[in-house]
């Protein structure tokens, strides 16, 4: 440094937001196929892909939900019973336990995330990114069903706090 020289400091201020965050991805559509012998079940598999980061005093969870029932009508019935689900496979958090009845009045559990729980990354975080859980349906055959193809809207809702 030159004889007489000056030196000056200078300070800035950071901030970061960090908040608890979710996504999910579901496919556009699947399909319940029938079994080899009659009136046993029809099933289906769908994987679902979610990213999340709970806070320390939080957790997070993703949910199922149906608005209405099979259309056209007089088809299978949501509230009778007849789809059923079973969770298996999250690479983060915990699969919903035992089989589920899908409702059209209550959101039904699939997954279960605990308090400072991230996805990618390594260390405290899932190796993975994205997360994936698996959803096996199942759809009871009844001979009281008119033949034909029906349809019916499911909704996955992911949160995090």
């Amino acid at each position: 440094m030159p004889a007489g020289g000056a030196t000056g400091t200078g300070t800035q201020s950071l901030s970061a937001v960090i908040d608890a965050v979710g996504a999910l991805t579901a496919p556009a559509s699947a399909s319940l196929s029938p079994n080899s012998t009659a009136f046993q079940p029809f099933t289906g598999s769908v994987s679902l892909s979610y990213q999340a980061r709970t806070t320390p005093a939080g957790g997070g969870s993703i949910g199922l939900s149906m608005s209405s029932d099979f259309a056209p009508a007089g088809g299978p019935s949501i509230s009778t019973g007849a789809l059923t689900y079973t969770c298996s496979g999250a690479s983060l958090g915990s699969a919903c336990s035992g089989m589920q009845t899908v409702s059209t009045t209550a959101q039904t559990p699939v997954l279960t995330l605990p308090a400072s729980a991230c996805t990618g990354g390594g260390g405290a975080c899932s190796n993975l990114n994205p997360n994936s859980v698996n959803l096996t349906f199942t759809l009871t055959d009844s001979p009281a069903y008119p033949t034909g193809t029906y349809s019916a809207k499911i909704t996955f809702v992911i949160s995090a706090t």
